[in-house]
C-alpha cells in the first residue's frame, strides 16, 4: 500500500513517515499543493494524508482537484488541520475527503485510521461479480462501472468513486428501504470507520451531483426526515 503524505510542517510530515514505514506502508513526501498534485498523478497512491494548510494550493483545493481526476486508483484522502471547527470538518469532507484527523495527533491514532481506511479497500476487492438494474441504472460490480439510462437510446457512464460506487450499490440492491446513518456506516466500513455519522451526509450530496438530474429534487435518493435515506427508481 502506497501513501502520499503531503505537510508543510518538515518535523511533523517527517513523523508521519516514521510511524506509517515502521508499519511497512511505503510512503512519499511533499510540502505543498502542486508538488503533491504532481506526485498523485506519477504515483497513484492507496492514501492521501494531506495537511490543509499549505503554502500556495492549500489542501481543499489539492483534494477538489484530486476528486475531479478520472484514476483507475481513487485514493482514500485523510485531512490534517490545525483548526477544529464544525465548518472546517464539513468544507474538508464536502471536498471528497474521507475522514479528518485535527492536530496534535496521536501517532498510534493516526496510524490507526490510516489502516482502517486501507481496509476499507481490501474488503470492497472482496465484492461478488453480477449485474444489477433498475429502471434507470446498470450497476456492473465486476467493473466497478455505474451507467445511467437517459431514454430508451441513450446512456451514460457515471464517474463515481470508490466510496460513491460502494454507497450507490448499497442503495439499489434494496431499493424501498429507509437506512439510518450509522446503518450506512456499517454496511459500508463496519468496524473501519473513525469519525461523525454525518459523513455520510457529504458522501450523499456527492452522489446526488452524479446521478440526479436535479440536486435540490432528488428523484432516485430521498431523504427521509429525521431516519435517513432511501433509493426510489419507480
Amino acid at each position: 500500500m502506497k501513501i502520499l503524505i503531503v505537510e508543510d510542517e518538515l518535523e511533523i510530515a517527517e513523523i508521519i513517515q516514521e510511524c506509517l514505514e515502521a508499519e511497512g506502508f511505503s510512503c512519499d513526501v511533499c510540502h505543498d499543493g502542486q508538488s503533491a498534485i504532481q506526485l498523485f498523478a506519477e504515483q497513484q497512491p492507496d492514501l492521501i494524508i494531506l495537511d490543509i494548510r499549505l503554502p500556495g494550493m492549500d489542501g481543499l483545493e489539492v483534494c477538489t482537484q484530486i476528486r475531479q481526476k478520472s484514476v483507475a486508483n481513487d485514493p482514500y484522502i485523510l485531512m490534517l488541520t490545525s483548526r477544529g471547527e464544525e465548518i472546517d470538518r464539513i468544507i474538508g469532507l464536502s471536498t471528497g475527503a474521507d475522514d479528518y484527523y485535527i492536530k496534535p495527533f496521536s501517532p498510534r491514532e493516526l496510524v490507526a485510521r490510516v489502516r482502517a481506511l486501507l481496509r476499507r479497500r481490501l474488503r470492497s476487492s472482496g465484492d461478488r461479480s453480477g449485474t444489477i438494474r433498475t429502471k434507470s441504472f446498470t450497476i456492473d460490480l465486476e467493473q466497478h462501472c455505474v451507467t445511467r439510462h437517459l431514454d430508451a437510446d441513450s446512456a451514460e457512464e457515471l464517474d463515481l468513486s470508490s466510496s460513491e460506487f460502494k454507497l450507490m450499490t448499497l442503495l439499489v440492491k434494496h431499493p424501498g428501504r429507509v437506512w439510518e446513518r450509522g446503518q450506512l456506516i456499517e454496511k459500508l466500513w463496519g468496524d473501519d470507520f473513525f469519525g461523525e455519522e454525518r459523513v455520510i451526509d457529504t458522501h450523499i450530496a456527492r452522489l446526488r451531483k452524479k446521478v440526479e438530474p436535479s440536486t435540490s429534487k432528488p428523484k432516485f435518493i430521498q431523504t427521509v426526515v429525521g431516519v435517513g435515506y432511501k433509493f426510489e427508481d419507480l
